[in-house]
This record gives C-alpha cells, sequence and structure tokens, in this order.
C-alpha cells in the first residue's frame, strides 16, 4: 500500500513539474520568445490602395537575429541578386549597382520590445540605406509562434505603404 501511495506523490509531483514548465514557456516575454535566429521567407508591401508587391522578390534570403543582451542584426537580399561581371565588388557597372541596392538591405543595432503593445522598436545604429542611421522603427509583432515571426512596419518610406516580413525559425 505504501508503494501506492508513493507512486500517486510522484505522479504528482511529476505532473506539477511538467504543469510548472509548460506554464513558464506560455509566460515568457515576447522579448524572450524573440531571442533566438530567424530565416527570412518574404517581405510584403501594402501600398494605400491595397496592391501588395513582394520587394526582394518571392523567394528572397535572409536573417534576423535577436541577442539576449538587445542586439539585432537584419540582411534581407533578393534570391536573384546579379553577380558583378567584373567579379570585384569595387567595379561593378552603375546598373549592377543600382539592382543590388533595389534589392537588398541590412541593418543592426539594439532592440527593445513592449510586450502590453506587442511591438519591436529596432534602435538603428548603421545600415546599408544610411538614411536610417540613427533611427528607431517600430514594428508591430502580428504573429510570433516558436517557429513563425511576422512584423509590420506602418510607415514605409516615401508613403508606400506598409512592409510586413515573414520569418522562421532556424533550428
Amino acid at each position: 500500500m505504501k508503494w501506492k501511495v508513493a507512486l500517486a506523490a510522484v505522479a504528482m509531483l511529476w505532473s506539477g513539474v511538467a504543469f510548472a514548465q509548460s506554464g513558464k514557456n506560455l509566460a515568457a516575454s515576447v522579448r524572450e520568445q524573440l531571442i533566438g535566429t530567424w530565416n527570412f521567407s518574404i517581405a510584403e508591401v501594402t501600398a494605400p490602395d491595397g496592391k501588395k508587391t513582394f520587394p526582394f522578390g518571392e523567394k528572397p534570403k535572409g536573417i534576423l537575429i535577436f541577442t539576449t543582451d538587445g542586439h539585432f542584426v537584419q540582411f534581407h537580399a533578393a534570391g536573384d541578386l546579379p553577380k558583378l561581371a567584373s567579379n570585384n565588388r569595387l567595379t561593378g557597372t552603375p546598373e549592377e549597382y543600382a539592382a543590388i541596392m533595389h534589392g537588398s538591405v541590412s541593418m543592426y543595432g539594439t532592440y527593445s520590445v513592449d510586450d502590453a503593445n506587442k511591438t519591436v522598436t529596432f534602435n538603428i545604429t548603421s545600415a546599408s540605406f544610411p538614411n536610417w542611421n540613427g533611427e528607431a522603427q517600430l514594428r508591430t509583432i502580428d504573429k510570433l509562434t516558436e517557429d513563425e515571426f511576422v512584423n509590420t512596419n506602418h510607415s514605409v518610406a516615401g508613403g508606400r505603404g506598409q512592409a510586413s516580413n515573414f520569418y522562421t525559425r532556424v533550428r
């Protein structure tokens, strides 16, 4: 009989640990859920008239990394960026440089998260588009699961509309 009581106690203890662990995961802050490495899968810009465009094409490449100490790095590129005919990054043609500038953007800096409003702010230290240097860009977090992350910048430069970026977690 004592072994049944001991077994029941172990079962209760084990289920309590499992519950605490699952509760801990559910209570993780948005910031804690973002930390890690994310593959860039698509960028979708929605113009004020509702028209959708894909500035990096339908098969872009890229990465977004959030560190535990509050830093981020983001790189987005079209999947079909041209190679420079000269094979020297310093001697491309104006057309090659224009295609690369149109098809890629990178930035790094620090980030902060507002759990209550489900937003992330990128405090940009430097970017391949230098007009962003020193800017703070607010993004809403539209979806955040263990495997997927979608954020939206509601004020894309030049009044082009809003840009939603889709990512999948690197495993």
